[in-house]
């Protein structure tokens, strides 16, 4: 790596044909930290380049759960943390999904994360985590006051609702224990 990037022709931020990765976004969705330190290192490299659908290192990194890679690039002050992609989704939303409760600390630790901001689908990140069944990420989203529970999606239906569909006991339960929540939503 070093090497290649001691090349004055080698561009270190040159996305891919297919989907438009850079190079830090392949290294963050992989977890090489060790890249992702070398990379940022280079000034002609954008922590912020999206891919081809709109998709940043750290929202890579986050939804695969890579926590010590997101810690790197939120690190850098210039790494927007809350940069939806082409589908309005966050690093927040992807790692409410794929029940990461680390990355999601860490993410909500950031400044200028928004705990509450839907996708194009009007989902938000509790809306994930409900439908997925991930207990801790619902608990953690539930006990900041910026988050609102009730939040209907763009079909109108609320995480209570969604977890109500799946049967979900626990989230249910969790949902409806929260003051925001009226038991009539479901």
């Amino acid at each position: 790596m070093k090497i290649l990037l001691g090349r004055e022709e080698v561009n270190p931020d040159k996305p891919d044909y297919q989907w438009g990765q850079a190079p830090l976004s392949l290294a963050s969705q992989e977890g090489h930290e060790r890249v992702v330190k070398i990379l940022l290192g280079r000034e002609e490299v954008n922590p912020n380049k999206p891919d081809n659908e709109g998709r940043t290192p750290v929202s890579f990194a986050a939804r695969e759960g890579h926590r010590e890679v997101v810690i790197i690039l939120l690190g850098r002050e210039e790494v927007n943390p809350d940069m939806p992609d082409d589908n309005g989704r966050t690093p927040l939303s992807h790692a409410a999904e794929q029940r990461l409760e680390g990355v999601v600390k860490i993410l909500l630790g950031r400044e200028g994360v928004n705990p509450d901001k839907p996708d194009n689908d009007g989902k938000t990140p509790l809306w994930y985590a409900a439908y997925f069944g991930n207990e801790e990420v619902v608990k953690i989203l539930l006990g900041r006051e910026d988050v609102n529970p009730d939040r209907l999606d763009n079909d109108g239906r609320t995480p209570l609702f969604y977890a109500a569909e799946r049967g979900d006991n626990w989230i249910v339960t969790l949902l409806q224990s929260h003051k925001a929540v009226p038991p009539s939503t479901v």
